[in-house]
């Protein structure tokens, strides 16, 4: 069971093979006063698989996959924009210099309520771009619905210099370090 609304991580599994069904959590995503980054990730990641969990039962057990990607530029976790006209603020920011990607990663079994997770993090450097540049991407609507407002995926993966570190943890879930999980709990749930 996806915990998670996400069309990129549903594609994701979908191209790995993994069986599944779509149960979004419906979780506060709020960052607590001097939580750290890598913190928020994997806490949010296994609030929304064990509220799944919880609302499955536990019977018949079943295993809840949960995730929560972030963008840290610094200390500062930008969220989704709200709007355009905040989209273009998040990539004014982003554009030009490097952030980090991190995505925490939980896997939760509904009968026991026992949690595995894991935090993955990437290094992203954006290219320089204008004002004009963002405010196109920004028309585009892709930035809308993404952390720090771009989609590596989409057009968003113009802006983007290099990628450090696992480039499906930038578009949404780790799927190497997502699969292993899964491995080390003996789901295979294969299509």
């Amino acid at each position: 069971m996806l915990g998670s609304g996400s069309p990129r991580r549903r594609e994701l599994l979908t191209r790995a093979g993994i069986a599944f069904d779509v149960e979004p959590a419906d979780i506060e995503e709020q960052r607590q006063p001097g939580e750290a980054p890598r913190a928020l990730a994997e806490r949010l990641a296994c609030e929304k698989a064990q509220a799944v969990a919880r609302r499955l039962g536990p019977a018949p057990a079943r295993w809840v996959l949960g995730a929560d990607t972030i963008v840290v530029l610094g200390d500062d976790v930008l969220g989704k924009p709200r709007d355009a006209e905040d989209a273009a603020r998040l990539l004014g920011r982003l554009v030009g210099r490097a952030h980090r990607v991190l995505t925490g990663v939980a896997l939760v079994d509904s009968a026991r309520l026992a949690t595995s997770v894991v935090v993955v993090e990437s290094q992203v450097r954006m290219r320089p771009a204008s004002r004009e540049e963002i405010l196109r991407y920004v028309a585009t609507g892709e930035s809308l619905d993404k952390a720090g407002g771009y989609a590596a995926q989409g057009e968003g993966r113009g802006l983007i210099e290099a990628i450090d570190g696992s480039e499906t943890n930038v578009i949404g879930l780790p799927l190497d370090e997502t699969l292993a999980l899964l491995r080390e709990v003996g789901f295979d749930g294969r299509a």
